[in-house]
């Protein structure tokens, strides 16, 4: 039997993050983002032990990708760089609705990666094996990749968790639907967001969407209901978790951060639920600053306020 030193292992798309600053007109941050690296940079500052397939472009933004996951500890040994194809980029602006994302994607060394890139025996050696519906919407090689790595994960005995991060910029809302339905059906942990939920599924009540995800085959659905908390459900039970307060500047990777520190929670757990409690602080404290890695807290920060709420 193989030892299983993995916690996670996330599959995805790094993307350079431009972000709009609220001073000067026109001026933007550079970040790193992409919701599997940041995924997988939340459940690195828990504690986890995580690394991350992908690719990447031979350009600054990869290079800077590669520091990152080094000061993180995310090992990205099953990163490829790209010799010509670019790493991703996306732009976020502040209107009154919310972020507007844009994206300068496609054609990118991410999107090239295939089933024949994946790393089997580190997929057969996790814990968890994560992805989500950008993974998939990406390129048909990538979506497949994503398949290949749950049939895999599961005949290994490996747990799958998979969001279903809904972006209709990169496909048509009856591709995405059948796809990420289909990713679900193979996943052990489900993780949506409400907005996302609604439109892929139909349904308005987090009950309906829990019991939808559940009827698929999921052991676990962790559904984010952004200011409304979240809703985590199993067969056997269900427990809804109110937010915590907190003066909120940006919530770019707030549903990401709550996927990595519910996966390294759960790992060290073994308990949705107290999984569920823990992310729903961690994402309420990733909104503390811009960006969608620099806020993301660690695991100290976390502890603090949730003594901080225990005893209020």
């Amino acid at each position: 039997m193989t030892d299983k030193t993995l916690d996670i292992l996330c599959i995805g798309e790094p993307l350079g993050e431009f972000n709009a600053t609220r001073g000067e007109a026109g001026a933007f941050r550079f970040g790193h983002g992409g919701d599997t690296s940041n995924c997988a940079i939340a459940a690195a500052r828990q504690g986890a032990s995580v690394a991350y397939v992908g690719a990447l472009g031979d350009d600054s933004a990869g290079r800077s990708f590669r520091e990152l996951w080094a000061r993180e500890n995310v090992d990205d040994s099953h990163v490829t760089t790209h010799p010509t194809a670019p790493t991703g980029l996306y732009f976020v602006d502040h209107g009154p609705n919310g972020h507007v994302f844009s994206y300068l994607r496609a054609g990118s060394a991410a999107s090239l990666c295939g089933p024949r890139d994946l790393p089997l025996d580190s997929v057969r050696s996790a814990k968890v094996v994560q992805a989500s519906g950008i993974s998939q919407a990406i390129s048909a090689s990538a979506c497949d990749a994503v398949f290949e790595a749950f049939a895999v994960a599961r005949a290994s005995g490996v747990t799958t968790a998979y969001d279903t991060n809904l972006r209709l910029k990169l496909w048509p809302l009856t591709r995405a639907r059948a796809i990420i339905h289909a990713a679900c059906a193979m996943a052990d942990i489900v993780l949506p967001g409400f907005d996302d939920a609604t439109q892929l599924t139909g349904l308005s009540e987090p009950d309906a969407i829990a019991d939808f995800y559940l009827g698929l085959g999921a052991r676990i659905v962790a559904l984010t209901l952004g200011h409304a908390g979240s809703l985590v459900a199993t067969p056997e039970r269900r427990q809804r978790f109110v937010p915590i307060k907190v003066d909120a500047i940006d919530a770019t990777g707030a549903g990401d951060c709550y996927d990595g520190a519910f996966l390294a929670e759960y790992v060290r757990t073994g308990d949705p639920f107290v999984a569920a409690a823990y992310a729903n602080v961690a994402a309420a404290l990733s909104t503390l600053g811009y960006g969608a890695v620099a806020p993301l807290p660690r695991r100290a920060d976390v502890e603090a306020r949730m003594a901080v709420e225990a005893r209020a």
